[in-house]
């Protein structure tokens, strides 16, 4: 089969434009003075400051801490760069978070270096991946997996544009995210940095999170955007055993119709750069994979973007992957295959390396210039050879009551109530509150990995001037218990998490004399590899806590907190609420105690299908054939598998009542666009938020088809008693798949249509075939 035939249809980037008010670009075009600029540069250039160029250290390699400071020391900064001619710097220090003056030091003096060595800026790379995760004082927005949960793409661009300016104001041009490798494991311990387990959904979150850093010129982003990494391209996140960096087995419909739709959403809004996936799929490690970096990336969707390693996976195809003998071949191999940088991070043998192939014909010189040419391209974009430094004096927002109120925003709309038996929820004014649990005094529970630190553990230290769950409910609901009716008490952490002695006795000591539990569990802060598990129970110590508050005969509401869904079903039964507030950052426990109080109706979503035991993993769009037992759901849709919750589910302090979906065409061609109008009506009391999304399924056709698809979603907001009518359309070859011959076919007959509960079907009137990439996309 020619993988290369590819076709990704139009509900990608057509369907993206409709959620948010400002365009969308479509596509990153060049500009004919960059591209003089590139290309007058790199005449100039002899092999070692191309090959340098090409190469990403550390910033840790490069000084000392001294008196816990970190400092540069500059022979090892000439030495990178005045010798080795080293063009990008990625990092913090430690790695910890630093103060925006010290930025101003540490990268005004690296670009001071480049420039006087070299002429050619450095570019300096951080992972600001909620927010401006390595600087402090900066704002924390929700992980990823909470604006996927939002399904408000205006969010997700808000708070890029808000990280970019904060990032700016750090004096660093650059960002690795967004992450799109879609939650498709609960096991993976990166399910939280992405938007979830759709395609589309992180399609459009991760094209405006594109947008949102980048602005809408990609070839002139402004002083206070930054460039963007979308990682982790691609497959990354559906490894055979849920754990970080080991190999997928990937079908090729899968690869093609998931796996790289984020990817090709996040290229044609611009995407400047691409950072890969450090593992294999079908038995080929992606950095040595030229058919998916080149053919499928650079070639077929025309993308004069950078592609960048992630953290020394060359090294890898010789100490893991084992198809290189050393690291010269694998150079070779990562090089050729389309690798423009090379994150060392530690070594500069890579330059000495490359140089030596490029010299003996192991690497041709025409890759060599053209990756040089995509990094030099993206230098110029950044103004950077104009401007090689930003003062944090220019950005006096950075920090602000404006930025922390939109991420309050995020917060309160990406907290998804699970659960609310008679009405628990809100809580009623007087009641006097027991808050306990692992994670109910604890910023770095509510922030996750990426914050401050790598595995965010110092996030009390960084973050004590914000509000832990406790806190919040305090501020909120009032904590003297001697001078007050109502109250708030806390007791330890009640249960700790697999290594600890809880202290239940205490907890349930305390239940006595209140009126509600809230009872905080789930999991303390992890990144990447640190994060692999092998049980996806929540700990026994929590489970066994929210067992002894349960004797006492007190309504508990349950408040999950973490970055993955970890099984509950023994607990669940047991509260009254259950309310999954996710990773939500730095305002998450005001947000939380807001909704708790009614004053935020919840309005969020299941990003991800919540499993109920741990031998039934699935997702919404698994292949009809998977049946199981029934599954409750919301609307009561004719799915069934047994899970804890699914993906699109979500409740409110108000109720939606769907009436009268219509489409425009019953029957439909491929190039036909499709309207279908649904009428949604606020039933309840207050005003509320509510997601439309529209599902497609496929009744027969040439493979087993999926359960169903996701083509198309919009939040709304609505009064009580008030009527919106929406419309969500598509395009007839939205609905096309890739076929048993691996080529995209669209085929002749029935699809079920379904927005809420309502229900009706639509015809495709032939068959359709394409060969060629793109052919569907909607310009």
């Amino acid at each position: 089969m020619n993988l290369r035939k590819v076709l990704f249809v139009s509900s990608i980037i057509g369907n993206a434009a409709c959620f948010v008010q400002a365009a969308t670009p479509v596509s990153l075009t060049k500009d004919t003075e960059i591209e003089k600029k590139v290309e007058a540069t790199l005449a100039g250039m002899t092999l070692e400051e191309k090959v340098g160029q090409m190469t990403e250290l550390s910033i840790d390699v490069l000084g000392n801490v001294v008196g816990g400071e970190f400092k540069l020391d500059k022979e090892k900064v000439k030495n990178a760069i005045g010798k080795y001619k080293v063009g990008s710097v990625l990092n913090a220090p430690g790695p910890v978070a630093q103060s925006r003056e010290k930025w101003k030091e540490i990268i005004g003096y690296i670009q001071e270096v480049s420039m006087k060595e070299i002429g050619i800026p450095c570019i300096y790379g951080l992972d600001q991946n909620h927010g401006t995760t390595y600087t402090l004082g900066g704002t924390l927005f929700p992980q990823n997996i909470n604006l996927g949960a939002s399904f408000n793409p205006e969010l997700t661009y808000e708070s890029a544009v808000i990280t970019a300016y904060e990032t700016r104001a750090s004096n660093c041009p650059w960002t690795y995210s967004p992450t799109v490798d879609m939650a498709r494991d609960p096991r993976w311990s990166r399910v939280w940095e992405n938007y979830g387990e759709d395609c589309l959904v992180n399609a459009i979150m991760g094209s405006e999170a594109v947008r949102g850093f980048q602005g809408d010129d990609p070839n002139h982003v402004s002083e206070d955007r930054v460039a963007a990494s979308v990682k982790h391209y691609l497959g990354y996140s559906m490894s055979r055993t849920g754990k970080d960096r080991t190999p997928a087995y990937i079908s090729e419909s899968d690869l093609r119709e998931k796996c790289f739709a984020p990817f090709k959403a996040c290229v044609e809004t611009g995407a400047l750069t691409i950072m890969v996936n450090s593992a294999s799929i079908n038995g080929v490690p992606v950095h040595a994979n030229r058919q998916l970096l080149t053919e499928w990336l650079k070639e077929d969707l025309e993308w004069d973007g950078m592609l960048i390693t992630d953290w020394a996976d060359i090294n890898n195809l010789y100490t893991r992957e084992r198809i290189a003998a050393n690291k010269k071949e694998a150079i070779e191999i990562a090089i050729n295959a389309g690798i423009d940088m090379a994150m060392e991070p530690y070594n500069l043998d890579f330059c000495t390396l490359l140089k030596e192939l490029v010299e003996e014909g192991r690497v041709p010189m025409s890759r060599i210039d053209d990756a040089v040419r995509r990094i030099l391209r993206l230098k110029y974009r950044l103004g950077l050879f104009e401007k090689p430094n930003t003062d944090y004096k220019d950005y006096p927002k950075f920090g602000s009551k404006e930025h922390a109120a939109i991420a309050l925003r995020a917060a309160e709309e990406s907290e998804v109530l699970l659960k609310n038996n008679n009405n628990i929820l809100p809580l009623a004014k007087g009641k006097k509150i027991l808050v306990t649990g692992p994670n109910a005094n604890s910023m770095r529970c509510l922030n996750g990995g990426w914050s401050y630190t790598w595995q965010g553990h110092l996030a009390d230290r960084f973050a004590g001037e914000y509000n832990t769950i406790y806190e919040a409910v305090s501020n909120k609901f009032g904590a003297d218990l001697v001078t007050l009716e109502q109250g708030v008490t806390y007791v330890a952490e009640g249960a700790y998490y697999e290594e600890s002695t809880p202290e239940i006795e205490k907890a349930v000591a305390a239940a006595k004399n209140v009126d509600v539990i809230i009872a905080c569990i789930g999991e303390n802060s992890y990144c990447e590899t640190p994060g692999n598990l092998a049980d996806l129970a929540i700990s026994e110590n929590q489970r066994n806590l929210v067992k002894a508050l349960a004797t006492t005969g007190k309504p508990i509401v349950l408040v999950i907190n973490g970055g993955r869904p970890r099984i509950i079903s023994d607990i669940e039964p047991l509260a009254d609420g259950v309310i999954n507030i996710l990773l939500p950052g730095n305002y998450g426990g005001d947000a939380l105690a807001n909704i708790l109080a009614g004053d935020a109706n919840p309005s969020a979503k299941m990003p991800y299908t919540y499993p109920r035991n741990q031998a039934e993993l699935t997702t919404y769009d698994y292949r009809v054939s998977e049946e199981m037992d029934k599954m409750e759901g919301a609307y009561d849709y004719d799915a069934v598998i047994s899970v804890q919750w699914p993906f699109g589910y979500g409740l409110s302090y108000t109720t939606f009542d769907y009436r009268n979906l219509r489409v425009n065409k019953d029957t439909f061609t491929e190039n036909e666009k499709l309207e279908f109008t649904i009428d949604v009506t606020n039933t309840g009391k207050i005003a509320g938020k509510e997601v439309v999304m529209l599902f497609s399924s496929d009744l027969v056709a040439s493979l087993t088809p999926e359960n169903r698809r996701l083509r198309a979603f919009k939040k709304v907001e609505l009064q009580p008693g008030e009527t919106k009518t929406v419309t969500l359309t598509i395009k007839g070859s939205d609905l096309a798949f890739v076929g048993a011959d691996g080529k995209w076919i669209l085929e002749k007959g029935d699809f079920r249509m379904q927005v809420g509960n309502q229900v009706l079907n639509i015809k495709c009137s032939d068959t359709y075939k394409w060969e060629t990439a793109n052919i569907c996309v909607n310009k």
